[in-house]
């Protein structure tokens, strides 16, 4: 299969290349650049020509929107809905299209300037370790991306992409501050001089919480430096610190809601965690003219990781460290072959991720339960092209290769009998796909894409190093899926937008923990199947210098499609979600922005069979109001914002504990509460 990948890239380079290479002319482009995307196809590419849903948050927009952090940006987007279990963003996890249940990581996949963010364990992104401030843009690409980006790239892609210099020195300066204790610095400069650009960008996040034990502490900065040798040559490099602390107050009954949703889990008035994030990407591009372009990126990242649980049974304390390094060469040749544009991308991605994960018996560390050391190393080959069968009808196609390994070993100290040595797994996989893009009139298409997905098991899917037993599956197998979508983005007035995608994802061979009850014990097996249905519906519409109304509408429907629960819904899936809003442009330089967000009822967490009460259906309403006048050379920006006017009481998360109810005991099931009415405002400077 090798040899089929290297003679497969080596062939397109061949045929592609531009023998007897002529320049383009202006006259031949298909259509005018619009909005421009690189993670669709990881080269710049105008949105409407992806095959996918695809969506662009500027930093323009998400400071208009007084978001704080990643996840506020995220949650008002079709197909996208978060769950936390501490009512902040720290540990929030994303379901996107439909694939929230019990096991939702590794099913998006997370990047910062193109680098993975998805770990190696099973656990969740830290949002909190991306300050906004030095985001300049947000692409989510939804759907499949296996072809592309390889392992986790099932539900769709998110790329945030950070500030770059250009340009003058601009200064930016802001303050946020809010209900419950919110506060939020923000100091950033970009600009370029000679052949050199820069951006240098910090912020402080923080906030007690809306629970009690909820708090967080969020202090970031990056740095990013660019220079241009010439027209074929130049390189950057971007760099970035992050610390996060935050608590987790736990889960509550209804019971103890109604006494009071904000206290604390009964018992669980010490779990906490600290992070420590550092990410480095080197990128160096080569433009050789009609011969393409070589572009290559070398990538570091750290996450220091302290986690004290108290509450739990045993192992209560653990530190992680865990580094990403990274390599992820690409060649992209774009050519007319008889006048028809062509644009080929063939390219490597190489990462080897050390993790080591070391259990105590206290919060001082002073006595050591356990140690895991292990080593993720993976090796992805892919080629994708474009061609343009007519001149506004592209075919799309590409092919992957990728075989990781998981090695490692444990020593349980307190438990010799979980020991184990120099494991070993190794997973070959497989990702193809297929898309047809037809775009008509200025600014509209139609598309049409097939693909294939796979996911590589997670570290404490293989092997159980935290204490609780100690095995390494050597048959543990990959996830794997297929794809199909369909979807359309018309425009029947130049500021009128609608969009429209269908889509199917059936998986198979899913890891599911399966329990032996006359043994008590149970181990992870390739026993899922499940299919995800789903639409994504929205609207658009600017009336310049009057008002935008905007709004979504997303329908899931995710099941199990095997086994007892054969047809049931997968739990945490709601089946409606909606998005919508009105902006008022009034005199003076004034907005009013109102919102209204609503997300429709699912089945708890370990519902699997679908018996007990749902987690309820809730709708949000939102005001914003904004000053942004000009004076001089200085933009001066003020906003009020309210969240959850109506402070509805509401919970993101459940979880079904009336499962393990037995004759004579009955457990109640819990609940993660979220904020109630929120007010914020801020102000920010740009000279």
């Amino acid at each position: 299969m090798k040899k089929v990948l290297c003679f497969v890239l080596l062939f397109s380079l061949v045929v592609f290349s531009p023998v007897k290479a002529e320049d383009k002319k202006s006259g031949d482009t298909i259509v005018t650049m619009g909005e421009v995307v690189v993670t669709a196809t990881r080269d710049t590419q105008e949105t409407r020509k992806a095959p996918a849903n695809v969506s662009v948050i500027t930093a323009e927009e998400i400071e208009n929107s007084g978001a704080t952090t990643v996840v506020e940006v995220l949650d008002k987007l079709e197909s996208i809905q978060f769950r936390t279990y501490s009512g902040n963003s720290a540990q929030a996890q994303i379901d996107m299209r439909g694939f929230g249940g019990d096991n939702p990581f590794g099913k998006t996949l997370m990047l910062l300037d193109g680098r993975r963010l998805n770990r190696t364990d099973m656990a969740s992104v830290n949002w909190l370790q991306i300050p906004v401030n030095t985001i300049e843009k947000i692409e989510i690409v939804r759907g499949p991306g296996s072809v592309l980006y390889g392992d986790a790239a099932i539900g769709g892609v998110i790329n945030i992409i950070t500030k770059k210099g250009k340009g003058k020195p601009v200064f930016n300066a802001s303050v946020i501050g809010g209900s419950y204790g919110l506060h939020d610095e923000r100091v950033g400069v970009t600009g370029a001089v000679d052949k050199w650009t820069y951006a240098v960008t910090g912020e402080n996040n923080f906030s007690s919480g809306y629970r009690d034990r909820s708090k967080y502490s969020a202090q970031g900065g990056g740095l990013d430096v660019g220079y241009s040798a010439n027209d074929l040559f130049n390189v950057s490099l971007g760099v970035s610190f992050d610390k996060v602390d935050y608590q987790m107050p736990g889960a509550l009954t209804k019971e103890q809601m109604e006494q009071d949703r904000r206290q604390y889990q009964p018992g669980n008035s010490d779990n906490d965690g600290s992070d420590k994030y550092t990410n480095v990407n080197l990128g160096i591009k080569s433009f050789w003219g009609s011969w393409g372009q070589f572009e290559i990126n070398f990538l570091y990242g750290k996450k220091d990781l302290q986690m004290n649980m108290p509450s739990w049974f045993s192992y209560n304390y653990s530190d992680t460290d865990f580094d990403t390094y990274g390599v992820t060469p690409r060649y992209i040749l774009e050519k007319e072959i008889f006048r028809f544009h062509n644009k080929v991308i063939v390219g490597l991605d190489y990462y080897n991720e050390p993790y080591e994960k070391n259990i105590f018996s206290d919060r001082e560390r002073t006595v050591k339960l356990s140690t895991a050391d292990f080593t993720r190393e993976s090796l992805g080959c892919y080629v994708r092209d474009e061609f343009s069968i007519l001149k506004n009808l592209i075919l799309s196609a590409g092919y992957r290769f990728e075989q990781a390994s998981i090695k490692g070993s444990n020593v349980d100290f307190s438990t010799p009998s979980n020991d184990f040595t120099d494991q070993k797994n190794t997973y070959d996989a497989e990702a193809y796909e297929a898309g047809l893009t037809w775009l008509w009139g200025k600014q509209s298409k139609v598309f049409a894409k097939y693909s294939t997905v796979y996911r590589i098991p997670f570290l404490d899917e293989v092997a159980s190093f935290s204490g609780f037993g100690g095995n390494f599956l050597t048959g543990l197998e990959k996830e794997k899926g297929i794809s199909m979508e369909t979807g359309a983005e018309f425009y029947p007035l130049e500021n009128l937008k609608l969009g429209l995608t269908f889509f199917r994802i059936d998986m198979e061979d899913e890891i599911e923990y399966v329990y032996d009850p006359l043994t008590w014990t149970g181990e992870n097996r390739n026993t899922g199947k499940t299919r995800h249905d789903g639409v994504e519906a929205s609207l658009s519409y600017v009336w310049p210098k009057y008002f935008r109304i905007y709004g979504n509408y997303t329908y899931h429907m995710a099941t199990f499609e095997n086994g007892i629960n054969n047809k049931k819904e997968m739990p945490m899936v709601p089946n409606h979600m909606a998005n919508a809003g009105l902006e008022i442009y009034l005199p003076f330089n004034i907005t009013l922005r109102s919102e209204v967000q609503h997300v429709g009822d699912a089945f708890l967490s370990g519902d699997n069979d679908n018996n007990t009460e749902k987690l309820e259906a809730h709708t949000l309403l939102n005001f914003y109001a904004q000053y942004k006048p000009t004076v001089g050379k200085l933009d001066f920006t003020a906003f009020l914002g309210i969240d959850n006017i109506a402070n509805v009481k509401y919970s993101s998360f459940g979880i079904d504990y009336e499962q393990y109810s037995y004759p004579g005991v009955s457990y109640p099931n819990y609940y993660y509460p979220m904020s109630g009415i929120t007010f914020k405002g801020g102000i920010s400077l740009t000279f």
